[in-house]
Parts: structure tokens; C-alpha cells; sequence
């Protein structure tokens, strides 16, 4: 959704959308408790191996939607379908596999995403990896895109996946938005292009903070850390976090998750710099990267 970038596993977020798929499985198993079957007596009446329903019960299998409207009218609970079909979708959108969503190349991912970004007044991202997706320019977005596809073995869209993401990023400058933005000092110096397309990168990121809707604070190599480096992520107002994974990126809706995710932030902001601060490690970057 908002990177595309290789980081590291979350195990919590990975631990809730396990959460949520036991959760629809102990919903079917009460089903067939309710309705008196054993799940031998279950399998049967959907026309599967007893071991299907076995699995599903136990999250092992994730269920389709036809599965989930076979076992709800073999459980004389066809109402409930719809509701269980919606918890399974929701589960599944938790954690999403880059190379599923990647399959026909990366332009409609961000495409898909441009109502997200439309909707959301404040945005709070800690980059770790890269620079934020609404911050690069096509020379850098080039590079970084280009790697993540070489990676990936997915459809070379690049071009198309760059004019979106250029497009996407409009919210910076339209609209009521407002942006805070959180950046490992590292970040500055990796050549995900080369060094005068870095440098140009880093010379609007400067012009990008003189902006009065964009708060940007760089957490410098030498700050103490009361926080170690974490995966990148981006919360989007207090409803949603997109994290990202080497192979998947993880949507965190849970509250409690999101309030982890937003105190996380926060503790990152108070390690970081600002102004003046930022320019100058910004400048010094700039000549490494012209070096």
C-alpha cells in the first residue's frame, strides 16, 4: 500500500490476522456445535473430505466464500453467511503477500489506494527503509520500484506504477492534509538510485519540509534509543497502520494495535530532530551523496 519495501517481521500484526482467522474459525466450529453435528456429520452434508472441515475448524485452511456458505446451510445458518464471509475478507486483507498483490505489476496498487490517501487528514509514517512513498521523486521512485520488481519476479510496470504513485502523492500538496514525518538518518545516504538522482531526491525533500502542513524529524545515528529501529509504517489518522514486511504488508485495524503503533510514534518524534537540525543533516548527505 505504501512502500512496497523489504523490512522486518512484525510478530505482533502477524499474531492479530492469526488472531482474526481463529476467531471466524471458532465461529463456524459454534455453528456446528449449535446445530448438534459432529464434524464428521458436517463434512458429510457439504459433500468434503472430513478432513476439510477438520482443517478449517482449526485455522489450518482458510475457508472461501463458498465454503463459508456451505457451512452455514449445513448448520441451518445461511443468514449468518454474509457476516462470516465479511469477518474471513477482513482477516485475509490483515496480511497481504506482496507477490499476490504485485501479480499483474504495481500500478494498480496504487492506484487502488488513492481514495486511502484522499480520505486521511493526518498522516504519521516512520521510514526505516526508504523515503516515505509520497515524498520521492520519479527518479527515485524509479529506482526503488525497479529493485522491488527485479526482486519480486513480478510484471515490470514500472513506468505506469511511478506516474501512480507521482499522482497519489498529490495529497501533499492538495487538499487539507497534514503530514508528520519521522526518517532514520540512514535513510538519507542509501542509494536506492544514483548519487545526483539521490542528491535531487534529498534537495526536495528539503523544499517538501518548508511546507506548513509537513512536520519532518530525522532521528539522527547517534540519538540514544528509547525505541530501537522498528519496520517501517504508515497510520493513516488513528484507524489504520500499513506495515511493511520483506514479503507482505500487514493493516493493523485493531485499536489496541493502532494505539501501539501511534505511542511508538511518538516515542520515535522525541529521539528525532528538527529544523535547522534536519537541513544540516540533509546538506551533509547531499555532498555524500555528490561524493
Amino acid at each position: 500500500m505504501a512502500q512496497s519495501t523489504p523490512g522486518t517481521t512484525p510478530l505482533s500484526t502477524l499474531s492479530t490476522a492469526q488472531a482474526a482467522r481463529e476467531a471466524l474459525a471458532s465461529r463456524l466450529d459454534g455453528l456446528r456445535r449449535d446445530a448438534g453435528l459432529t464434524g464428521h456429520e458436517l463434512a458429510v452434508r457439504c459433500g468434503w473430505h472430513k478432513s476439510k472441515a477438520s482443517r478449517i475448524a482449526r485455522a489450518r485452511t482458510v475457508p472461501s466464500d463458498a465454503d463459508i456458505r456451505t457451512w452455514c446451510e449445513a448448520c441451518g445458518a445461511g443468514d449468518q453467511a454474509a457476516d462470516l464471509i465479511a469477518a474471513s475478507r477482513s482477516a485475509e486483507s490483515m496480511y497481504v503477500q506482496w507477490q499476490r498483490i504485485h501479480r499483474d505489476g504495481m500500478r494498480r496498487v496504487h492506484e487502488s489506494t488513492v481514495p486511502l490517501y484522499e480520505r486521511t487528514t493526518h498522516f504519521r509514517v516512520y521510514a526505516s527503509n526508504v523515503m516515505p512513498g509520497m515524498l520521492q521523486t520519479p527518479e527515485y521512485a524509479t529506482g526503488l520500484l525497479r529493485s522491488i520488481t527485479t526482486f519480486q519476479g513480478t510484471p515490470d510496470d514500472v513506468t505506469g506504477a511511478v506516474r501512480a504513485r507521482m499522482a497519489r502523492s498529490r495529497v501533499v500538496h492538495e487538499g487539507h492534509h497534514r503530514f508528520a514525518l519521522l526518517i532514520e538518518e540512514a535513510v538519507l545516504h542509501y542509494r536506492v538510485c544514483e548519487g545526483p538522482k539521490l542528491a535531487a531526491q534529498l534537495r526536495y525533500l528539503q523544499e517538501v519540509m518548508a511546507r506548513p502542513n509537513v512536520s519532518l524529524g530525522i532521528i539522527p545515528l547517534e540519538a540514544r534509543r528509547t525505541v530501537w529501529p522498528l519496520e517501517a509504517f504508515y497510520a493513516f489518522d488513528d484507524a489504520q497502520v500499513a506495515v511493511e514486511t520483506l514479503t507482505a504488508e500487514v493493516n493493523v485495524t485493531a485499536p489496541t494495535e493502532v494505539r501501539t503503533y501511534l505511542r511508538a510514534f511518538v516515542e520515535l518524534s522525541r529521539m528525532a530532530v528538527y529544523g535547522a537540525a534536519v537541513r544540516s543533516l540533509i546538506a551533509k548527505a547531499v555532498d555524500s551523496a555528490l561524493s
